[in-house]
C-alpha cells in the first residue's frame, strides 16, 4: 500500500509545480505595463 501515497505524493509534488509555474506568469503579466499597439 506504500505506492498509493507514493504515487499521491509525487501528484501533490508535480500540481504544486504547476501550480506555481502558471502563478508566476500571471503575476509577471500583470507587472507588465500595457502597449499600445498604435
Amino acid at each position: 500500500m506504500w505506492y498509493f501515497a507514493w504515487i499521491l505524493g509525487v501528484l501533490l509534488a508535480c500540481s504544486l509545480g504547476i501550480i506555481n509555474a502558471l502563478w508566476l506568469e500571471a503575476s509577471n503579466a500583470l507587472d507588465e505595463e500595457p502597449v499600445d499597439e498604435r
